[in-house]
């Protein structure tokens, strides 16, 4: 068995195995032999005074806030006006500017009533870029049918689509499961003759097919990008890895970084160092996440923020919380601030080990430091305080909530209504799921699943059937019509 060390002053995890793993390609080792790399280059932030430091963080957290007030207020204004007939001269930088905004934040019912309007106006012109923008955004929200009526309206309008609206439509596809429709369409991509897919379409069907676990596809993808002349990009083997990774194909996800490393024009990069450790990692292999953190390290691949918080879950996970604290030690001293991320990483992992004494201890620590804790802490926090019976505990989490700006969504609600079901008040449950709908955020499978698996637990066979029968309602969508049209 190895035995590792953990040198804090370099993070560098001494072993006794070889050096030279049958994945690193020898070429690629003797180029770098003549450069030298410290384990880690930091560039190191400039201290400032935590009043100053505070003040920069007030001023930007309300610019930021007026930023969103202003930009909801303009999509509302949009949107009223979208809903009637009589709007068809307005001012073209209101009408783009908002459907941009409704785009970014995949807000894809507000976008498509906006685009409607848009097409009422009298110097509408019809382009593929903003269709191509659409259809991205759709697949993005696991819309596909939208997206397939989109496409047709843009063949009405008389465009022709182009590699970047063909792409987007293997993406809404893709991204929603349809792999056979992402396919068909890349199928009818290449009998256009100036349109062929290119390297970006490829990789977003294998990462479609990575994410559906349609493993079987990917090698002939591949065969077919050869065929074709079209070489891999560093994203496409990044999703590669990533995705063999995440599937625990552990074989699949070193010889991708094989084939990545030798074919030379595509070099290892902080992705690929957090795929590869993370895999190992989430799956308990702490062995093979040294070795591979300090293969890469070799490589002259430094980590980020990522790689540190993936370091501290994992050991956390393992429960090596000695070597937890040595990365984050080490942060501090290279001045690598922890992040919301890193604290909501280290608040679950204690909360899941069930030490809620220590859970709060880092909870305060991120509230001191500044940071405002996100719809992911709060998760972790109600989770904890669940499985250790503190329900009083999760009613002051849910008025701290209430008193504050955080964004919640769906998992934050499926989160406390299953804790408030476990404790067998239905009420607060009910009322819970109610408010879903104020906040905005859509019951998903696990809500329900969560509220009938509580009733049934209960005794109360009546209210679980009328739920499900109300899902089996919902689900009904007759007459599919675009949104806006």
């Amino acid at each position: 068995m190895r035995s590792f060390s953990l040198d804090t002053t370099g993070l560098r995890f001494a072993s006794q195995v070889s050096t030279t793993p049958a994945t690193r390609s020898t070429k690629f080792r003797s180029e770098l032999r003549n450069t030298h790399y410290p384990p880690f280059i930091l560039g190191r932030s400039s201290r400032r005074s935590s009043s100053s430091g505070s003040v920069g963080l007030q001023r930007k957290t309300q610019k930021d806030l007026s930023r969103i007030l202003r930009t909801e207020s303009a999509i509302k204004e949009i949107e009223r006006k979208a809903n009637s007939k009589k709007y068809n001269n307005l001012w073209p930088k209101a009408v783009l500017e908002a459907l941009d905004e409704a785009i970014s934040e995949n807000r894809y019912e507000s976008a498509l009533k906006i685009f409607s309007l848009l097409r009422k106006q009298h110097w509408y012109e019809p382009r593929c870029q903003t269709y191509a923008k659409l259809l991205m955004m759709l697949g993005k929200c696991r819309q596909p049918e939208q997206a397939g009526l989109l496409f047709e309206l843009m063949l009405a309008e008389g465009l022709k689509p182009t590699v970047d609206v063909y792409t987007a439509l293997v993406s809404a596809y893709g991204h929603s499961g349809r792999i056979d429709e992402a396919l068909s369409t890349l199928e009818a991509m290449k009998s256009v003759s100036d349109c062929k897919p290119n390297v970006y379409t490829y990789t977003i069907l294998v990462n479609c097919c990575m994410k559906f676990h349609q493993f079987d596809l990917i090698e002939q993808i591949l065969s077919e990008m050869s065929y074709l002349g079209i070489s891999c990009s560093t994203v496409t083997y990044n999703t590669m890895v990533d995705g063999y990774g995440k599937a625990e194909m552990f074989e699949q996800m070193e010889k991708s970084l094989t084939d990545m490393i030798d074919g030379g024009s595509c070099l290892p990069d902080v992705f690929t160092l957090n795929s590869v450790v993370g895999a190992y990692g989430k799956s308990g292999q702490i062995d093979k996440m040294e070795k591979w953190y300090e293969e890469f390290q070799l490589m002259g691949v430094r980590p980020d923020i990522i790689t540190f918080n993936t370091l501290i879950g994992s050991y956390g996970k393992a429960g090596l919380y000695e070597k937890m604290s040595s990365v984050l030690d080490y942060m501090e001293k290279r001045f690598f601030s922890p992040t919301t991320a890193t604290y909501n990483v280290i608040i679950d992992i204690y909360g899941k080990a069930g030490d809620v004494e220590k859970m709060e201890e880092y909870f305060k620590k991120m509230k001191h430091q500044g940071m405002k804790p996100t719809s992911v802490t709060y998760c972790s926090l109600v989770s904890a305080y669940s499985k250790s019976g503190l329900i009083m505990k999760v009613d002051l989490i849910l008025r701290q909530v209430d008193n504050s700006d955080v964004v919640l969504d769906t998992p934050f609600f499926n989160c406390i209504i299953n804790a408030y079901g476990q404790a067998g008040d239905i009420e607060k449950m009910r009322e819970l799921f109610l408010s879903m709908k104020e906040t905005k955020c859509s019951p998903d499978t696990i809500t329900y699943a969560t509220m009938i698996q509580t009733y049934i637990a209960l005794g109360m066979t009546e209210a679980a059937e009328d739920l499900e029968n109300n899902i089996i309602r919902s689900k009904d969508h007759p007459g599919m019509k675009l949104i806006g049209c």
